[in-house]
């Protein structure tokens, strides 16, 4: 019985992380490139009271074992890139990606990669985030600028007002082999690990890589019941495991209270 109260105890915890990222999920359901998570867990240890193809005593094999398991705990919060739904914006500087990639942006002189394709120009010109990350590779939007086409392989193109290409460049996007092992650091962000590998750099459309759309937006991929179901799942799972500590409690009296 000592062994339920810490078994349902793991069961407590895991539930708690299960629910910590299903409420975490629900509060970027709006966020613009958001992605889900996960979490995963894994069974515990397991005390061998039998061993299957052991002898009895009448010196048979026994055909199933005996083990009984230690609890539960958290393994990995797994992020899903599964392509979120498009808003039209209508805004020329409104990017999405139709597919796998990343944008590559500059933070603090380092790379940094992100799905949300809200750009802005800052006061020099250049095409940044919300937060005035500058897209990579850097590009100045001239002053006379008039109208900004983006073609789906990522070509950009400034248009004065008499209809005249005065500037472009070529928006590359960016895949990695293990997108789940990218480190996500907030606003909207992604850096490379050891566990995503390394950034492959492509023409949209090309080895695999999405192409572009411009004047919309990918939303948050979480979808809302689902969550919902998630977090009931999960508010039960916890509600029974700290029934069986209850009851392992209970147990745990009435054998003390054999004595008297």
């Amino acid at each position: 019985m000592i062994r339920a109260l810490w078994t349902s105890a793991s069961g407590m915890i895991a539930q708690q992380l299960n629910l910590d990222v299903t409420s975490n999920n629900l509060a970027n359901v709006n966020t613009t490139g958001f992605k889900k998570n996960r979490a995963e867990f894994e069974d515990l240890m397991y005390q061998n009271m039998k061993i299957a193809g052991s002898s009895n005593q009448e010196g048979n094999r026994l055909p199933v074992g005996m083990q009984v398991g230690m609890g539960v705990r958290p393994v990995s919060v797994h992020k899903i890139f599964s392509q979120g739904d498009f808003q039209n914006t209508g805004n020329q500087l409104d990017l999405v990606i139709e597919g796998d990639g990343f944008f590559r942006v500059d933070r603090n002189g380092e790379d940094h990669y992100t799905r949300s394709g809200a750009f802005k120009l800052d006061s020099d010109g250049r095409i940044v985030t919300d937060n005035g990350h500058p897209l990579q590779p850097e590009f100045i939007v001239p002053p006379e600028t008039q109208n900004i086409v983006v073609t789906e392989d990522g070509h950009l193109t400034c248009v004065d007002k008499a209809g005249a290409e005065i500037a472009a460049t070529d928006i590359p996007i960016y895949t990695f082999i293990n997108p789940a092992g990218l480190k996500a650091v907030g606003r909207n962000l992604y850096v490379q690990t050891d566990g995503s590998g390394d950034a492959v750099e492509s023409v949209p459309g090309e080895n695999n890589a999405g192409t572009l759309a411009q004047g919309f937006l990918e939303m948050s991929n979480v979808e809302i019941v689902e969550e919902m179901v998630n977090m009931i799942v999960g508010q039960r799972a916890y509600e029974a495991n700290s029934k069986s500590i209850t009851t392992a409690d209970t147990l745990l009296q009435i054998a003390n209270q054999l004595k008297r």
